[in-house]
């Protein structure tokens, strides 16, 4: 499955809004992705619980995979943004 790592940008990392911004576009794109910090394991990025259960703080890279190039690159340039900027 092809991935990219990217940092994450938010400045509360993949907390509530993040996560939940996130987990509303994977589930809109109809297609698997899945999250993970180097070493550790996937997690549905489908799930805003299992967004926040990755404990990825700003500045923490975070593997960002799915077999759609498309929808990998749309949510690695979220998790790569600051979601909470006004």
């Amino acid at each position: 499955m092809p991935s990219k790592t990217v940092t994450v940008g938010s400045s509360v990392g993949l907390h509530a809004r993040p996560a939940a911004l996130i987990a509303e576009a994977v589930t809109k794109s109809g297609v698997p992705v899945t999250l993970a910090t180097p070493g550790g394991n996937q997690i549905d990025a489908g799930s805003p619980l299992m967004i926040m259960t990755l404990g990825a703080k700003q500045g923490t890279d975070v593997v960002v995979s799915s077999d759609d190039e498309a929808v990998l690159g749309r949510i690695a340039a979220m998790v790569a943004s600051d979601l909470d900027a006004d």
